[in-house]
C-alpha cells in the first residue's frame, strides 16, 4: 500500500477540520503488484505521537475514485444502490474524512430560509415517507435519489409553503431605506416643528424632557419586544398585526390589527392637518385667506391627501424615493434651527420673545406653567403621537430584504436618533424664547420704569400686559416659533412640509398594508374584498382608497389637538399587546419561542404592557374604555367565529403548560367519596355510529367527567393503523362540532378483546383515568358465534380484573346506525354528481351562446352528456323509491331519543350485592 498526499487537492474554501487524502489503491505499479487487497476496513494509527488521539478507518480505493476527487475536491458517490430516500449516497466526503462515513454530512439546502438569495430551500424526505417507501420495497430508477434530495416530487403543504416566489421586478428594501428612514420620518412628524415649543412652554424644560423620556421609555420597550418577535422566525407582510397574531393567536391579532390599521388611517389626517395649519399661517401673513382658518385647513388638507394617495398608488418604489428626498429636507431644516439659535437676534425677533441663549430664560422656563385646562398628562397626550412612528418599518415587513435583521437595527437606531433630536430642540428653544411676547418693538423698558422682574424685563422688554390680555407670540402662543428662531425661515417651513407629508405618506402606506394582511387571513369574513393586491408588489389599492376615505373624514374636523388624543389610545393599545405578546411567549415556555435578538426581558415587556395601559387611562379614561370595549367586542367575535387558522401561538403553548401542570398537581390529590365522578370509557366505535350510547353516557357525566369514545380496529396491523390514523381527526372534530366534551381513542389489535384490554389499561392520564366501562347490550347473542359471545363476556371480566365498573345499556332498536350513515353518504355523492352534471351542461350552453350566429353552425361539436347508469350492486338501488328520512325511521328516532329532555319518571335499580353505591350514583346523575 502506498500513501499519496496531493499538494493541490484542497480547495480554497476547505474546512479547517480535515485530514489529507489517503488512497489505498492508488500508487506505483510495483507497489500495486506486490500488495494484496486489504480487508474491507482497516484501522490505522499515525505514529506514536498520534496514538489514542487520531484513528481513521480506510476503505479500498481505486485510480478512478482518486482522479474524480482531484476534479471535484468534494464528494464521490458510492457504488451502493439504496432506496429512493437514501441519505448515504453522497457521504464519500474525501476532503473532510478521507473515507465513506456512516453519517450523512448536512446539506446546506435543507437549512436555507424560504426564498433565500443564496438558493431555494430543499425539502428533505420525512421519516414516514422513508418508512413507507421501504415497506413497499419498490425498485428505484437511477437518479431518483437525486430528485428527492433536490425536493422534486415532494407532495404536501410544506412544499407549497416553501416554494420560492417569483421575485422578478419586486422592490425590496434594506434596513436603512426600509426601516431607519421610514421610522425617523414617521417619528419626526408635525409635533417637532409645530407643537414641541408649545409643549415646553406649558410643561417647562424639566417636565418637557420627562414627557419625551416617558414616551421614549414606552417606545423603546415596545421596540425591544418588536425586535424579539421579529427575530423569532420568518416575518411576512402585515407589521404589528402579523407580529401579534402569530404570537398570541387570531383573537388578539384580529382585534388589534383592525384597530392599528384604523389608527394609522387617522394618523394620516393628523399629519395632513398639521401641514394645512402651516400653510394657513403663511396665508395669514400674506393676507391671502380663502375663506376662514378652519375651512382653509379643510380645503388644503383635502387637496393634500389626494396628492399623497396618487404617490402611494404609483408604487412602493416611487414612495421610497419620495421618502429619501423628504428626509434630506428635514435634516437640513433641523440643522437650520440649531444654526439660527446662535445667530444674534434683531429687534423684531426680540419683540417676539427670541433673545438667543440666556441663562435667565432657561431658569424661567425650567418649571411648568400650565394654562387653564392643561396638565402634565393632557400635554403628554398631545406629544405622544410624535413618538408613535416606531412601527413604520415593521409595517412593510413584506417589502424588506431581511426583516429579521432590518427591523431590530433600524427601529432601535431611529428611536435613539429622534429622541436626542427632540430633547435637543426642546432645551434649545426653551433657552432662547420666553413664554409670552407681544411682538411690539415699542414694549421696551424705559429707564426709571418699574419692571415685573421677568427674564424679558431683564433683557430690556416689558411683556407684562400678556398677563392680562392674550398675546400672539412666545412659546405658548406662537406655533411657528421654530421658524422665527431659525437662520432661514423658509427652510423651517420646508422642514414642516417634509415632516408632515413624510409621516402622512408613511401612515398612508402602513394602514393598507396591515389591513391587507388582516384581510388575507380571512379572520373577518366580510373584509375579504380588501385582500386583493395589484401589480408586481401586490399593492393594496382597495385599502389605499379605504384609508383615503377615513383620513378625509377626520381631516374635516380640522383641529389637531382633537385628533391627536384619539389615535394615542389606539397606538398605545397596539404597543401594549406587542409587549404582552413578548412576555406571554416567554412565560408560556413555547418551544417555538427562540428569538435571535437577546436584548430583551420578559418582565420588562410586561412592565411595558402595564405602562401602556396605565398611560391610556391617564391620558383619557373614557377613550381608553372605548378602546378596550372595541377590542373586547372584536376578540369575542373572532373567538365565536373560530377562524380556521393555526399559527402555533403562545396561547396554545400556555394551554398545554397549564394542562400539564394541573394534571401533575392532580396526582397528589387523594380520592374522596365527595369528589367521585364517573369517568367513562365508551365502546362506541366511531362516535357518529352510536350517538345514543354516547348521549346516555353524557347524561351522567354532565360534561364534568372524563368521557373517552373508543374504537377497536381488528385485522392486519399495517392496514388497520393506516385506516385508524386517517379518521382520528375527523372523529374528534365530530365530537367538537356536536359540542360533546369527550375524547376519541382507537387501537389496532388482532382481536376485539385484546384491543379493549389495551384501552382499559392505557387510557387516561394520572388521576384522569377511566373508572367505568360503558358498552351496549349484545342484541344478537342467541345467533352470534360462540367466540364473539366469549369475547363479549370476557371484556366484562377484564374490566372487573382492572377494578373498573361496567354499565351495559340496552334499547330495543339497538345503537348502531351505520347503515343509515352509509345511505346518507351515497345519497350525498349522487347529489354532488347531479350538481356537477348540471354545471357542466350549463357551462356548455354558455360556451355555445358566446358564439353568436356562428354557434348555430356548431351542432356537430355539441357536447353530449348522458347520465351515468346506476350501479346494479349498489345499496342505494334497494331504496330508490324511499326518502332517507323514511329509511329505517325507528332506528333514526331511537338514536336521538336521549338528546331530548326526559320527562319525570322512576328508575328501578337492582343489585346482586352491595358494591359501594356506584349503581345508585349513576342513576342519581340521570
Amino acid at each position: 500500500m502506498s500513501v499519496n498526499i496531493p499538494s493541490n487537492s484542497v480547495p480554497s474554501g476547505a474546512s479547517r477540520f480535515q485530514v489529507h487524502v489517503i488512497n489505498e489503491g492508488h500508487g506505483s505499479g510495483a507497489a500495486m503488484s506486490d500488495s494484496t487487497d486489504p480487508p474491507h476496513y482497516e484501522e490505522t494509527s499515525f505514529g506514536d505521537e498520534a496514538q489514542n488521539r487520531l484513528k481513521i478507518s480506510f476503505r479500498p480505493g481505486n485510480q478512478e475514485c482518486y482522479e474524480n476527487f482531484l476534479q471535484t475536491g468534494e464528494t464521490a458517490k458510492t457504488d451502493t444502490t439504496f432506496h429512493a430516500y437514501d441519505s448515504h449516497t453522497n457521504t464519500y466526503y474525501l476532503q473532510t474524512f478521507g473515507h465513506n462515513t456512516m453519517d450523512a454530512v448536512p446539506k446546506i439546502e435543507y437549512y436555507r430560509n424560504t426564498g433565500s438569495v443564496s438558493g431555494p430551500k430543499v425539502n428533505r424526505p420525512s421519516l414516514q415517507e422513508i418508512h413507507e417507501q421501504l415497506a413497499k420495497n419498490v425498485a428505484v430508477a437511477p437518479g431518483s435519489a437525486d430528485r428527492v434530495a433536490n425536493g422534486d416530487g415532494m407532495p404536501g403543504d410544506e412544499q407549497a409553503e416553501n416554494k420560492e416566489e417569483d421575485v422578478t421586478g419586486v422592490v425590496k428594501f434594506g434596513w436603512v431605506k426600509g426601516v431607519l428612514v421610514r421610522c425617523m420620518l414617521n417619528i419626526w412628524g408635525v409635533m417637532l416643528f409645530i407643537r414641541l415649543s408649545w409643549i415646553v412652554g406649558e410643561a417647562g424644560i424639566g417636565l418637557g424632557v420627562l414627557i419625551i423620556l416617558l414616551s421614549t421609555m414606552v417606545t423603546s420597550i415596545t421596540g425591544l419586544s418588536t425586535s424579539a418577535i421579529a427575530t423569532n422566525g420568518f416575518v411576512r407582510g402585515g407589521g404589528a398585526y402579523y407580529l401579534i397574531s402569530r404570537s398570541l393567536g387570531p383573537e388578539f391579532g384580529g382585534s388589534i390589527g383592525l384597530i392599528f390599521a384604523f389608527a394609522n388611517a387617522v394618523a394620516v389626517a393628523m399629519y395632513v392637518v398639521g401641514f394645512a395649519e402651516t400653510v394657513v399661517d403663511l396665508l395669514k401673513e400674506s393676507d391671502s385667506m380663502m375663506v376662514d382658518p378652519t375651512n382653509d385647513i379643510r380645503i388644503i388638507g383635502s387637496i393634500t391627501v389626494v396628492i399623497l394617495l396618487g404617490i402611494s398608488v404609483a408604487g412602493m418604489e416611487w414612495e421610497a424615493k419620495a421618502q429619501v428626498i423628504l428626509l434630506v429636507i428635514l435634516l437640513i431644516a433641523i440643522a437650520n434651527f440649531f444654526i439660527g439659535t446662535v445667530i444674534p437676534s434683531n429687534n423684531e425677533k426680540k419683540s417676539r420673545g427670541f433673545f438667543n441663549y440666556q441663562a435667565s430664560i432657561f431658569a424661567e422656563n425650567f418649571g411648568p406653567s400650565f394654562t387653564e385646562g392643561e396638565g402634565f398628562f393632557s400635554v403628554f397626550a398631545i406629544f405622544f403621537p410624535a413618538a408613535t412612528g416606531i412601527l413604520a418599518g415593521a409595517n412593510i415587513s413584506g417589502d424588506l430584504e431581511d426583516p429579521q435583521d432590518a427591523i431590530p437595527r433600524g427601529t432601535m437606531l431611529a428611536i435613539f436618533i429622534t429622541t436626542v433630536a427632540y430633547i435637543g430642540v426642546a432645551i434649545c428653544v426653551a433657552a432662547c424664547v420666553v413664554r409670552d411676547a407681544t411682538g411690539s418693538m415699542n414694549d421696551t423698558v424705559v429707564s426709571g420704569m418699574n419692571c415685573n422682574g421677568s427674564a424679558a424685563c431683564g433683557l430690556g422688554y416689558d411683556f407684562s400686559r400678556c398677563q392680562h390680555e392674550p398675546c400672539q407670540y412666545g412659546l405658548m402662543n406662537n406655533f411657528q416659533v421654530m421658524s422665527m428662531v431659525s437662520g432661514f425661515g423658509p427652510l423651517i417651513t420646508a422642514g414642516i412640509f417634509s415632516a408632515t407629508l413624510s409621516s402622512a405618506l408613511a401612515s398612508l402606506v402602513s394602514a393598507p398594508k396591515v389591513f391587507q394582511a388582516l384581510c388575507k387571513d380571512n379572520i373577518f369574513k366580510g373584509l375579504q374584498f380588501f385582500a386583493k393586491g395589484y401589480g408586481k408588489n401586490n399593492e393594496p389599492l382597495r385599502g389605499y382608497f379605504l384609508t383615503f376615505v377615513i383620513a378625509m373624514a377626520f381631516i374635516l374636523i380640522a383641529e389637531l389637538n382633537v385628533i391627536a388624543p384619539i389615535i394615542s389610545n389606539f397606538f398605545l393599545a397596539s404597543y401594549a399587546l406587542i409587549n404582552f405578546s413578548c412576555f406571554h411567549a416567554s412565560y408560556a415556555k413555547s418551544p417555538g419561542w427562540r428569538p435571535a435578538y437577546g436584548i430583551y426581558n420578559m418582565w420588562v415587556s410586561l412592565f411595558g404592557a402595564i405602562l401602556c395601559c396605565a398611560v391610556m387611562f391617564v391620558i383619557n379614561w373614557w377613550a381608553a374604555v372605548i378602546t378596550y370595549v372595541i377590542e373586547l367586542f372584536l376578540y369575542i367575535y373572532v373567538t365565536y367565529k373560530k377562524p380556521d387558522v393555526n399559527w402555533g401561538s403562545s396561547t396554545q403553548a400556555l394551554s398545554y403548560v397549564s394542562a400539564l401542570d394541573n394534571a401533575l398537581e392532580l396526582t397528589t390529590v387523594e380520592d374522596h367519596v365527595k369528589n367521585f365522578r364517573p369517568q367513562c370509557i365508551v365502546l362506541t366505535g366511531g362516535p357518529m355510529t352510536r350517538p345514543a350510547l354516547l348521549d346516555i353516557t353524557h347524561a351522567f357525566t354532565k360534561n364534568s367527567g372524563l368521557c373517552i369514545c373508543c374504537e377497536v380496529f381488528v385485522g392486519p396491523r399495517k392496514l388497520c393503523v393506516k385506516e385508524m390514523n386517517s379518521g382520528m381527526a375527523k372523529k374528534q372534530a365530530w365530537l367538537m362540532k356536536n359540542k360533546i366534551k369527550a375524547f376519541y381513542a382507537a387501537v389496532a389489535a388482532d382481536c376485539f378483546r385484546d384491543g379493549v384490554r389495551s384501552l382499559l389499561q392505557a387510557s387516561g392520564l394520572g388521576r384522569m383515568k377511566p373508572n367505568t366501562l360503558v358498552i351496549g347490550y349484545k342484541k344478537n347473542w342467541r345467533k352470534a358465534p360462540l367466540s364473539e359471545l366469549e369475547n363479549y363476556v370476557g371484556i366484562i371480566h377484564d374490566a372487573f380484573d382492572f377494578e373498573i365498573g361496567v354499565v351495559i345499556v340496552r334499547i330495543s332498536q339497538g345503537f348502531d346506525i351505520s347503515p343509515v350513515l352509509q345511505v346518507q353518504d351515497e345519497l350525498e355523492k349522487l347529489e354532488q354528481e347531479r350538481l356537477a352534471l348540471e354545471a357542466a351542461i350549463k357551462d356548455n350552453d354558455c360556451e355555445e351562446g358566446k358564439g353568436g350566429i356562428r354557434g348555430l353552425f356548431k351542432k356537430a361539436g355539441k357536447l353530449n352528456i348522458t347520465k351515468p347508469a346506476p350501479k346494479k350492486d349498489s345499496n342505494i338501488s334497494t331504496i330508490q323509491s324511499m326518502h332517507v328520512g323514511e329509511f329505517n325511521q325507528k332506528l333514526v328516532e331511537a338514536s336521538a331519543q336521549f338528546k331530548k329532555k326526559q320527562g319525570k319518571g322512576t328508575i328501578d335499580v337492582w343489585w346482586l350485592f352491595d358494591d359501594g353505591g356506584k349503581s345508585l350514583c349513576c342513576f342519581k346523575c340521570l
